[in-house]
């Protein structure tokens, strides 16, 4: 069975000017959440990365002639 599962490397700094903590996911230019706990930021920069990705197929896929592949590395 084939898992759909994506690994990305998250770097979660604690947020000096307000509390909380910021996350952000440099593979994903531009994608970065925030939470009031560890924990918080981890589960919204998922969800942040889900969207981004999800968009960003959208957008491919509504170009013409353009094919996605997987590879492994």
């Amino acid at each position: 069975m084939k898992s759909n599962k994506n690994f990305f490397k998250v770097i979660l700094e604690p947020d000096e000017e307000v509390g909380g903590y910021v996350a952000y996911c440099p593979t994903l230019h531009g994608c970065v959440s925030e939470g009031d706990t560890a924990e918080d930021a981890l589960g919204n920069i998922r969800k942040a990365i889900n969207g981004y990705l999800t968009v960003l197929e959208e957008e491919i896929l509504a170009k013409k002639d353009v094919f996605i592949y997987e590879v492994a590395v």
